[in-house]
């Protein structure tokens, strides 16, 4: 099999979560999973908080291969900058053959431009210490530390971090990250 290229475009597109595409990018991440931390993530998933105007879900295609996912979905229960307009990135992932084009960067750039346009102010996520290479791409894009929060938060091996996208609609007198 030739190596992938992004020359022909990334054809990303808007999908339910439930999209054959989509769950079999799903289930290869929850392969990592198995393989990094011993289990599957079993953070609980409802369909509908990938709706809008809940959250969205996203694949990316190269050559008519699914090979990139994210997904947002409100969390108005955390708050960051001073604002519980947030939303939390869930299932990143890029597969093995589409690696090192840049795709991660530019799903997490898509992420954020459909959420702040849905009148997100703010981006959680929580990953884990295994996954080095997601947390070096986070924090390369402005993202940093926040408290623990969701479904693994008292976990020792979760990191989760935090990005605020609309600074205007924090409050004055509140310090955010940038």
């Amino acid at each position: 099999m030739r190596p992938l290229s992004v020359s022909g475009g990334l054809d990303l597109r808007q999908v339910p979560i439930g999209d054959p595409d989509a769950q079999a990018l799903i289930e290869e991440v929850q392969e990592v999973y198995v393989l990094r931390y011993g289990g599957r993530d079993e953070s609980p998933i409802d369909h509908a908080e990938f709706v809008a105007p809940h959250g969205a879900f996203f694949v990316g295609h190269l050559e008519g291969r699914p090979v990139v996912s994210g997904a947002w979905r409100r969390r108005t229960d955390v708050e960051l900058g001073g604002t519980t307009n947030t939303a939390e990135i869930k299932r990143m992932y890029v597969a093995p053959a589409a690696r090192g084009l840049g795709l991660a960067r530019r799903m997490l750039a898509h992420l954020e431009d459909t959420a702040q346009q849905a009148g997100v102010a703010a981006m959680v996520l929580e990953t884990g210490s295994k996954q080095p290479e997601a947390i070096a791409l986070y924090e390369s894009s402005g993202y940093s530390a926040i408290p623990g929060f969701g479904f693994y938060r008292c976990e020792p091996l979760s990191r989760c971090l935090g990005k605020v996208l609309d600074v205007s609609a924090c409050p004055a007198d509140t310090p955010h990250h940038e």
